[in-house]
């Protein structure tokens, strides 16, 4: 944006306000506010506040200047973004030793208003005004439009990826149970998925079957970047891979990265075995597939994923589909910003019917022994899912495991279930939803009621006290063999599958009943065999 071009905006047409705000400009006291004025502006989807400006409607404007938030151009998109969860962009110009600030302000969601200390604003002349109920009406009947739905203009079948439509055929026969379906034609099988209309080809034929160089070419944004860290907190990766093949390839060859990367924990406890993946195959493609289903594509940004030791995360441009929130997330069946897509995807077998595929990725992480999926980092733009890796309650994981091997199919422990042992597992408070099952898990044996409330049943416990016995050897032939040790030695021996905690808790405990001897102070104590 030029100076010029500012000179010639008019407020109302152009969705501009101009404040003259020659020293400073209030950022929060009131509704004539920069935080007022984004909202207001927002909801008229999309506009700019510039300040440095004489506040005429009509142009040509006068360059005044300002030095409001000189310098803290960067700082003030951070505040706006804490405060509102709005993205907004700061642009500086200057007209001789005048000063403009520009703040270009995106629009709000699609069937949604925004709100400032919970009122919802429209500019009316030079004031800011609550909306009336006609507008919000409006806003609430609003309906996304199916982008896969629409036509990709110029191009043809010849421009899909033969490789691609023989999984879609081999995938949707093995789904419906259809063998024959192989052997229609591909004209035939993209028509009966609605993927060629009247001739022509869908933009989810584009994104789910188009060679690498079409999609670049019309749909260049349909991409998804896989970022490794060693170091989570580290602002560069140690590697990344761009993905722009056809949907169909592209999720397993993405698996197979992603699985290179794997690694399975062992677990033993007593004459019980079994191996966890850190990474669950199921809930790392459903938290990919949820991405391409729901994504904007209107919006030229990438589906981002990162992987680390401790933490792997998928985030996407758009944010929840109408009607839902991180609070209802798993109670709400949402409706794909992509119907069309999504469709094709649950028909063939790579996601589950609308709304379940939440749960598999909460019921599989939590059964796992790891802690909870999280959305908050999520907002009304961006749906960011992030999934733990560490396994960190192993001894949980056997306890469910033993738990629905002695159910039946149709009587196994579901996704609410899971959440509710896990709070009960970490000491929390129970909700209304946690107390209606506990009879439930009651009857098939996992907690019990006791003066303190409701506790895991005897069968974790046990679990819990064979694991600390067999892990109370493990230290002892550790310092058996490596004395004098430190405790930093003996917590690496668990590499994460304890805490601190508990690790402290058997060490003592064996100094107490004098196996282990303890010489030094402080991070200078070493331990080793009593003679």
């Amino acid at each position: 944006m030029t100076i010029d071009e500012i000179k010639n905006l008019r407020e109302t047409e152009d969705k501009v306000e101009f404040k003259q705000a020659t020293t400073q400009y209030n950022y929060n006291n009131g509704r004539r506010s920069v935080l007022g004025y984004i909202v207001a502006l927002a909801n008229e989807k999309g506009g700019k506040l510039i300040l440095g400006v004489t506040e005429n409607p009509n142009p040509p404007h006068i360059i005044s200047g300002s030095q409001a938030f000189a310098g803290r151009e960067g700082q003030l998109e951070q505040d706006i973004y804490r405060d509102l969860q709005i993205r907004v962009q700061t642009e500086v110009l200057h007209e001789g030793n005048n000063r403009v600030l520009v703040i270009h302000i995106g629009s709000r969601p699609i069937g949604r208003y925004l709100t400032f200390q919970d009122v919802p604003l429209m500019r009316v002349g030079e004031d800011l005004h609550p909306m009336n109920q006609d507008q919000i009406r409006t806003i609430l009947l609003e309906q996304e439009s199916d982008f896969s739905a629409t036509i990709c203009d110029n191009i043809g079948i010849q421009d899909l990826d033969t490789a691609a439509i023989a999984i879609l055929k081999s995938r949707y026969a093995d789904k419906q149970n259809n063998k024959i379906f192989i052997a229609q034609s591909n004209e035939q099988v993209l028509s009966d998925l609605d993927l060629l209309q009247d001739g022509r080809l869908t933009h989810a034929a584009l994104i789910l079957l188009g060679k690498r160089e079409v999609i670049r070419r019309h749909l260049p944004q349909c991409s998804i970047n896989l970022e490794y860290r060693s170091n989570p907190d580290s602002i560069q990766f140690d590697k990344r891979d761009t993905f722009t093949d056809p949907y169909f390839v592209l999720i397993d060859e993405l698996w197979k990265i992603i699985d290179a990367r794997n690694k399975k924990k062992h677990i033993q406890i007593g004459s019980y075995i079994i191996d966890i993946p850190e990474l669950n195959d199921e809930v790392i493609r459903e938290s990919i597939n949820n991405a391409v289903a729901h994504r904007d594509y209107s919006k030229a940004s990438e589906i981002i994923i990162k992987h680390s030791p401790h933490l792997f995360s998928v985030s996407s441009h758009g944010g929840f589909p109408l009607g839902v929130e991180i609070e209802n997330i798993l109670t709400v069946n949402s409706t794909p910003r992509n119907r069309l897509l999504a469709d094709v995807l649950t028909k063939t077998g790579l996601v589950e019917r609308s709304g379940q595929g939440v749960d598999k990725i909460f019921y599989q992480t939590l059964s796992e022994g790891k802690d909870s999926p999280s959305y908050s980092d999520s907002d009304l733009f961006q749906v960011t899912v992030k999934i733990p890796v560490v396994i960190k309650y192993p001894v949980f994981a056997l306890f469910i495991r033993n738990i629905q091997k002695g159910l039946e199919e149709n009587e196994k422990l579901g996704v609410n279930h899971m959440i509710t042992l896990a709070r009960i597992r970490e000491h929390k408070d129970l909700n209304a939803r946690d107390k209606e099952l506990i009879p439930r898990l009651i009857d098939v044996g996992a907690v019990t009621e006791s003066k303190d409330g409701v506790i895991l049943s005897d069968r974790y416990t046990e679990l819990v006290e064979e694991l600390e016995g067999t892990d109370t050897n493990k230290i002892i032939e550790f310092i058996k063999v490596n004395a004098p040790v430190k405790m930093g030695d003996i917590l690496a021996l668990f590499s994460h599958r304890l805490t601190r905690r508990q690790v402290n808790n058997m060490v003592f405990k064996l100094v107490d009943e004098k196996v282990i001897a303890s010489s030094g102070k402080g991070t200078a104590t070493t331990y080793s065999l009593k003679e």
